[in-house]
């Protein structure tokens, strides 16, 4: 036998044109007789013979079989049933390779072993089968958003999947912050309004917190553009209560009679859900509209922050949300609050970092879920869902970092609850 690197080069010339032509079927598992290789020694001579005498094995057409290693491979396929589909000769290894299907209905490795032994074969194995390293039938990309490899926030709260049952259809969220740039490419589609409680007239530079926000709940998903939104198909009410401090920079400032204003409005409208964004002092007015809205059976989310800034998060029913980056106090919602991609106004993206961040992906999951129930969920509910059967209370510190909220563990809670209600639910589930 010639030594097994003869082999390989074997299969790799049958990359060539002559085997090109033929099936390249290994003929498992497709009811074709199985097929293996053969190679007889072609050996080239020190100077060409007397025409008709040894047949020529080189030529003005290139390198051919010698009339030895034809009767050789005539004679092998006639004394071991065998039945050639293609060959071709090799002239860096002095070898002619043919590919043969075994026509006896003996095992492979049985025909191979005989091969090996007989003095006339140089080299004989099954025609073997190689694939490129893909991942073999791997999923189509979940989302054609050019961006969206970048958010990974989506990857952490397991967006791709709870996608395929909901998207926030039919939810009400109403977002107060900053105004925000309905004209952002991304946005383009969304169900988005806008409100404005401020007096000054808002420009570009003035957009900036608000945008980012909405880009987080409601960036349209699959439109070819930029990134995904968690809840893409919520209905987004921006009711702007705050203003910039500054061009360029996210800060923003709101104050009691702005964002009594809005709250007031929020509710007027019927939100089912209230992003707040922000934090400041305890005050009595605007607490005592939150309150209002929580008997209504209205879910708030805000922004973990000091204790210097108690409102809204010290209100109780109030959920808090916090950066899974950081510490967090017992009680609250984690979600990726550094670097997290999202829009920026005049049809730009950048990067996000905050716990108002971590609130608007909180908002976002709420809608999902109240999405996907059949019936309304009170805000201990989603809290239940989303924390699993144990809520810890509110107050003491954690050591270790806040892990991201499981919304497909929560959906798969209100599945259990409704007795695996995914066909009760479907209908409110708009496609992907």
């Amino acid at each position: 036998m010639r030594p097994f690197a003869r082999a390989a080069l074997c299969l790799l010339a049958a990359a060539g044109g002559a085997f090109a032509a033929a099936p390249g079927d290994t003929g498992a598992g497709t009811g074709t007789p199985p097929r293996i290789v053969v190679a007889f020694a072609n050996e080239p001579l020190a100077a060409p013979g007397p025409a008709g005498t040894t047949g020529t094995r080189y030529a003005g057409t290139g390198y051919r079989i010698g009339q030895s290693a034809e009767r050789e491979k005539r004679s092998v396929a006639s004394d071991y049933a065998l039945r050639e589909v293609a060959n071709w000769p090799i002239q860096l290894l002095s070898m002619h390779c043919v590919v043969f299907e075994i026509r006896s209905g003996r095992p492979v490795d049985e025909v191979v072993a005989a091969l090996s032994k007989d003095s006339r074969v140089a080299l004989a194995q099954p025609l073997q089968e190689f694939h490129t390293l893909t991942a073999a039938g791997a999923a189509p990309p979940a989302y054609n958003d050019p961006l969206y490899d970048l958010q990974t926030n989506l990857s952490s709260l397991g967006i791709a999947r709870a996608h395929q049952r909901a998207q926030g259809a039919g939810v009400r969220i109403a977002l107060i912050d900053t105004g925000v740039d309905l004209d952002h490419p991304d946005l383009r589609g969304a169900k988005l309004h806008s409100r404005s409680f401020i007096e000054r007239a808002a420009s570009a530079t003035s957009l900036r917190h608000g945008t980012a926000m909405a880009g987080l709940i409601a960036a349209v998903a699959n439109n070819h553009i930029g990134i995904v939104g968690i809840a893409p198909r919520a209905q987004i009410e921006v009711f702007e209560a705050c203003w910039q401090l500054a061009p360029g920079n996210d800060a923003a400032a709101c104050n009691t009679f702005t964002l009594a204003r809005a709250i007031a409005a929020a509710l007027a409208a019927g939100s089912q859900l209230v992003n707040l964004s922000f934090a400041g002092p305890a005050d009595p007015l605007l607490t005592a509209l939150v309150q209002a809205g929580l008997k209504r059976g209205v879910t708030f989310v805000g922004a973990a922050a000091g204790t210097d800034a108690p409102f809204p998060t010290a209100i109780a029913g109030v959920i808090t949300a916090s950066g899974t980056e950081q510490p967090a106090r017992a009680g609250t919602l984690g979600a990726p609050a550094q670097h997290v991609l999202t829009l920026r106004p005049g049809g730009e993206y950048d990067f996000e970092s905050g716990s108002s961040v971590a609130a608007a992906e909180i908002t976002a999951v709420m809608a999902l879920l109240m999405s996907a129930s059949p019936t309304k969920l009170s805000t201990e509910t989603l809290v239940s869902l989303l924390t699993g059967p144990s809520v810890v209370q509110a107050g003491a510190l954690q050591a270790d970092t806040q892990p991201p909220v499981d919304v497909n563990a929560a959906l798969a809670r209100l599945d259990a609850a409704h007795g695996g209600g995914v066909a009760a639910v479907a209908a409110r589930v708009a496609p992907p």
